[in-house]
């Protein structure tokens, strides 16, 4: 009878398990379904969360800010090197960054002080210092809310708010970390909406770190578009990726210009038709008097240049030795006087002299009184030995002389090197925009104290300096110098020496010495050379047909015209070749 009951017992718990069971699968379906409800729902957050990295980029990294007052710039949506300054919730610029991207026609002197931006009506002036929280406009004081220029580590740093003035710039600053969104140009950009709570990321990848948590509806703009992630800068200036899935495409924004920046209004004084300038060396009153001789034989000139002015001492001083008469003589003929002033006839530190703000100052005012008393028609800079540290000063005092000039009717023009990497601080550029006429001295290619024997102006000499010029000034005021002299070259012993003499008098020691010249093609010149008692002779010979191909090349880059140095060096013969070059 045993195992019948246990065989029972069994029955009814098994009966009683199904039982059971049965009631549970009801219960298990159920809870599935909400698992997979659960799943479908919250799948993709729960995907992200083993997939999806929740790490952070450092946003002071990034910006690669090291010092707390540094503040990154996004310049044209693009992160750059240079970094500004916050100074008492202000951002400041160095000039680097300045130059670079803003302006370069600052002018700083330490020593006094001041920073200056001329225009060609006005000087703006403000002063280096945290007390300083205003400008002048040619005298008249105007307030800033902040200072215009302060020292931060001994390096100069100059305002967002001063350098708008002179630059058409529109910027956004954020902070946590420093930073600033900063346009000088401005066209379309592209929007895009984000459409669902997501994250800004470094780069392209579920494993690159969160830049910053982005919210459905939050605008970015759009840099590029790739397969599954688009490149985009939010609205604070971080720059990184989105998934596409999360982004829907939002509309053309047109960005407005700024256009409220100080504007440069130079208006030249040009001539019709081709300068024919021809320089006059005197060096005292009394050779005033050589006009008639020198001029009498001369064809097509319409510009005499007499070195009248003369800086004498370090104080700037001039020495001039004008003469009303003269004038008189040259305007009855219809021609300009554009007076020379010159540094190489008196060893001054023209330099240090251009430094000085009182020295400019004082010799712009001398200059014009000059030119207003005698009635000069122009003036003429020739100042050749400013030396590389003084550049900016040079320019400084151009610009501030072509405020006077201009306002007076005079013209002005300025010589200059042809241009080599070593004149580069004559800044030919700026030249261009306040100058009236840029001469280039097409000669001096072997000077007198040169170590080497050669032309005083190749062809290819004179057409780079052209080429090169005209990369920085307009050709319509570009006029080239042409030699009337030439160098006799002595080589005895190893030791080079040479003679300065102008054409005529060339010729007599080429037929006197029975010298056989030949047409040299490199140089497009007459070249002769003769041994005498040790002595090797060279030279390469001005002439008619050596200054024809040099106003050959002139016409074909169409500039303003020739000038020529200087008087009584050439043969009458040569005025025929150049008039038929000025009235082309």
């Amino acid at each position: 009878m045993e195992p019948k009951r246990e065989d029972k017992r069994k029955k009814k718990r098994k009966k009683q398990r199904q039982a059971m069971l049965a009631k549970a699968i009801p219960v298990v379906i159920a809870i599935v379904l909400i698992i997979a409800l659960v799943g479908i729902f919250y799948g993709e957050t729960l995907i992200e969360s083993v997939y999806y990295t929740s790490e952070r980029e450092d946003l002071y990294q990034y910006f690669e800010l090291v010092e707390s007052d540094d503040v990154a710039i996004m310049l044209q949506d693009a992160h750059i090197d240079e970094k500004a300054k916050l100074v008492d919730g202000n951002c400041y610029f160095d000039m680097a960054t300045v130059e670079k991207y803003f302006t370069d026609r600052f002018y700083i002197n330490r020593d006094e002080g001041i920073i200056l931006y001329t225009t060609e009506k006005d000087i703006y002036k403000t002063f280096i210092g945290e007390e300083y929280s205003y400008y002048t406009i040619s005298g008249a004081e105007n307030p800033l809310s902040a200072p215009a220029a302060i020292l931060v580590d001994e390096e100069i740093y100059l305002s967002a708010e001063f350098v708008k003035l002179f630059a058409n710039f529109s910027y956004e600053f954020f902070e946590e970390p420093n930073r600033m969104l900063l346009y000088t140009e401005w066209g379309t950009r592209q929007s895009a909406n984000i459409v669902k709570d997501t994250k800004l990321r470094y780069q392209g990848g579920v494993k690159s770190p969160i830049l910053k948590d982005m919210s459905e509806g939050d605008k970015v703009y759009v840099l590029e578009e790739m397969e599954k992630w688009t490149k985009v800068i939010s609205e604070d200036g971080l720059i990184g990726y989105i998934e596409n899935k999360r982004l829907e495409t939002g509309e053309t924004v047109t960005q407005t210009p700024v256009t409220d920046a100080v504007v440069l209004n130079y208006q030249s004084i040009s001539h019709e038709g081709k300068i024919n300038m021809a320089f006059h060396q005197v060096f005292s009153a009394a050779a005033n008097s050589t006009y008639d001789s020198y001029m009498a034989d001369t064809k097509a000139v319409n510009v005499i240049a007499p070195t009248w002015f003369r800086v004498k001492d370090e104080e700037g001083t001039l020495e001039c030795i004008a003469s009303s008469d003269y004038i008189t003589k040259a305007h009855n003929q219809g021609i300009e006087v554009w007076a020379v002033v010159t540094d190489v006839d008196y060893e001054v530190p023209i330099g240090a002299i251009l430094s000085s703000s009182e020295k400019r100052e004082a010799m712009v005012s001398a200059l014009i009184s000059y030119a207003l008393q005698y009635g000069v028609d122009g003036i003429n800079v020739d100042f050749e030995t400013v030396g590389a540290d003084y550049g900016d000063d040079f320019v400084q005092f151009l610009r501030e002389l072509s405020i006077q000039t201009h306002a007076n009717n005079l013209v002005l023009s300025v010589d200059n090197y042809a241009p080599t990497a070593s004149t580069m601080y004559y800044n030919r550029a700026e030249q261009g925009l306040v100058a009236d006429y840029v001469v280039i001295m097409g000669y001096d290619e072997h000077w007198a104290s040169s170590q080497t024997a050669g032309s005083v102006a190749s062809i290819n000499f004179v057409e780079t300096g052209i080429q090169r010029t005209m990369e920085e000034v307009p050709a319509e005021k570009i006029i080239n110098a042409i030699p009337f002299y030439t160098r006799l070259w002595k080589t005895y012993g190893g030791a080079v020496s040479c003679e300065t003499i102008g054409m005529d008098v060339a010729q007599n020691w080429i037929d006197s010495n029975g010298v056989e010249l030949y047409w040299d093609n490199e140089t497009c010149q007459y070249y002769g050379e003769i041994q005498k008692d040790g002595t090797l002779y060279q030279i390469w010979m001005e002439e008619n047909e050596s200054i024809q191909v040099k106003l050959n090349v002139m016409d074909a880059n169409n500039i303003a015209g020739v000038a020529e140095w200087k008087l009584d060096f050439e043969n009458p013969s040569v005025w025929d070749v150049i008039e038929a070059y000025v009235n082309s």
